[in-house]
């Protein structure tokens, strides 16, 4: 049986605010037996791969270089690309449903690559006003609908 995978996307710089949601974001997704997806690195990455591994989750870090031992030490499993931002259409590709929490540009590319391929992206404070990302109000709820969602029983 295929696990769920959930994606977690945003910015390697994070607020305090953002490291603690990103956290509890990937708290959530372990806790509900998923597998997170993310660019292996530092800020929202990190948080997020260190709130699952927590729970005991599993974590699969696409890093953009060609190195594995780049990973945060949250990863369980790192997977060195070598394709830069490109790594970032591997992700949206993997992932059933992305989180998105803060972020920047790159961020800003995986909701476009993931909506274009027709994926749910949830928000959590980032790039508000894009038309088919659903904006949630907490982690939990973030969660909560990704997984619905990835799940196929029905709409968030």
């Amino acid at each position: 049986m295929r696990k769920t995978i959930i994606g977690v996307i945003g910015a390697g710089q994070v607020s305090a605010a953002g490291y603690e949601v990103a956290r509890e974001v990937g708290r959530h997704i372990g806790e509900g037996g998923a597998v997170l997806v993310c660019g292996g690195l530092s800020g929202v990455m990190e948080a997020a791969c260190r709130g699952c591994s927590e729970v005991g989750g599993v974590t699969l870090g696409l890093l953009p270089g060609g190195d594995g031992a780049a990973a945060n030490p949250y990863v369980t499993l790192a997977v060195p690309t070598n394709m830069g931002h490109a790594r970032n259409v591997i992700i949206a590709h993997t992932a059933q449903v992305l989180i998105a929490v803060e972020g920047e540009y790159g961020t800003l590319s995986e909701i476009a690559v993931a909506l274009k391929l027709g994926k749910p992206v949830v928000a959590l404070d980032s790039w508000p006003g894009i038309d088919g990302v659903i904006e949630a109000a907490s982690a939990k709820e973030a969660v909560a609908m990704a997984l619905q969602l990835a799940t196929g029983q029905g709409e968030a």
